[in-house]
């Protein structure tokens, strides 16, 4: 019997790898000669960085880069085990949680960060990059990445454009003669789960700006910001982008990526599975057993989990879940390819029991699983 476990990491619990493990040992008590393929996941949102460094036997790197305010930041990223693929999350370098609540200000926010953690990966030999782009301080449309790799942001008289968003209402030109060479050589995929476009009504400004700090008429102002730079864009690159879905993911940082890197987004569980070759992992499969941290209604949109059960369920193999709780309408995954789910925890217990004893819980979790199963085809022979 053929059997992939391919779970999610345990927030704040067990990685991915480790979850995995945990599914084995309980897997071993019931059938013991079973063929048992650990393949770590995830959704290419926290936590991806280090499911993919660790299952690649790969390696963390750190380096020090402009922060979201101008500010030296420490950010780490992800040097995987092929040696050819970077990771990099944006939110390490210019993410959200690395400025106070009381100093976030989107009108001057950058992403210089970001394209000094880019070009530090192209200095170690990384051509391969997936990035993901939640989590963001920014709305700069990804100049500030830009601005690190050499490309030239100029007003009407020729001066280069001050850090963020609002800068880029002045932008006239687009130079990019002194981009970094090896960016031509290089591939990006763009982990992305939202379809907003760069501007308008559920543009970058409008949905996402106010959680960054920007009142009614500083979304006025970014919005308009980042229809000029779309328009020069267009203009001097020839690209356009403003109406793409996910051009204005992470402040608009979908658009730079596209216009100033040739970036390809894609949702970030699709980007993961493929490096996994997780489609490879599914051949001749009998079961998969795959979960998260907490298995709710949110889990349908593009979580692990569910981009897993597609995959399964298109070459017809049964899916369960095993989570560490069961949250608000866990129910739904039923109808996207879930087949049962089960929670960790067979008595009440406080949060940090369930982690402490995770591995414990998890493992018989899914040795009850699979007994229920074995008695479930014993029970039904011949009557389905």
């Amino acid at each position: 019997m053929k059997i992939v476990v391919a779970p999610q990491a345990f927030k704040g619990s067990l990685s991915a790898t480790e979850v995995g493990h945990s599914m084995i040992q309980g897997i071993q008590n019931v059938i013991k000669d079973a063929k048992n393929i650990l393949v770590p996941v995830a959704d290419g949102g926290d936590g991806t960085l280090e499911t993919l460094v660790e299952s690649s036997k790969g390696k963390i790197k750190s380096i020090t880069v402009t922060g979201p305010l101008g500010e030296s930041q420490n950010a780490a990223w992800g040097a995987l085990g092929n040696n050819k693929t970077a990771i990099i999350e944006m939110a390490r370098s210019s993410g959200l949680a690395l400025v106070p609540s009381t100093k976030l200000n989107p009108l001057i926010a950058t992403t210089y960060g970001l394209g000094e953690v880019i070009f530090d990966a192209l200095n170690q030999g990384y051509r391969d990059f997936i990035i993901g782009i939640g989590g963001s301080a920014t709305n700069d449309a990804g100049a500030g990445m830009a601005q690190a790799l050499g490309v030239r942001l100029l007003d009407s008289k020729g001066k280069e454009l001050d850090f963020g968003g609002s800068s880029l209402s002045k932008l006239s030109s687009i130079d990019m003669n002194g981009i970094d060479e090896r960016i031509k050589e290089s591939n990006f995929s763009i982990a992305c789960d939202v379809n907003n476009p760069l501007t308008g009504p559920e543009g970058a400004s409008a949905i996402y700006g106010p959680q960054k700090g920007a009142t009614p008429q500083m979304v006025i102002t970014l919005d308009k910001a980042l229809t000029n730079f779309a328009d020069i864009a267009e203009k001097d690159l020839g690209v356009k982008t403003d109406k793409v879905e996910g051009a204005g993911a992470a402040g608009g940082l979908g658009s730079g990526l596209i216009a100033f890197l040739n970036g390809k987004l894609r949702k970030g569980v699709d980007i993961v599975l493929d490096f996994v070759e997780l489609d490879k992992a599914l051949i001749n499969a009998d079961l998969v057993i795959t979960g998260e941290g907490q298995l709710d209604f949110q889990t349908i949109y593009n979580k692990a989990p569910i981009g897993v059960a597609k995959r399964a369920k298109n070459l017809g193999i049964p899916v369960i879940s095993i989570s560490g709780s069961l949250g608000k309408n866990f129910s739904v995954v039923h109808e996207h390819g879930i087949d049962a789910a089960s929670p960790i925890t067979s008595k009440p217990m406080t949060l940090e029991q369930a982690f402490e004893n995770a591995p414990e819980l998890i493992s018989s979790a899914t040795e009850q699983a699979l007994r229920y199963l074995k008695t479930g085809a014993q029970v039904f022979k011949n009557q389905i």
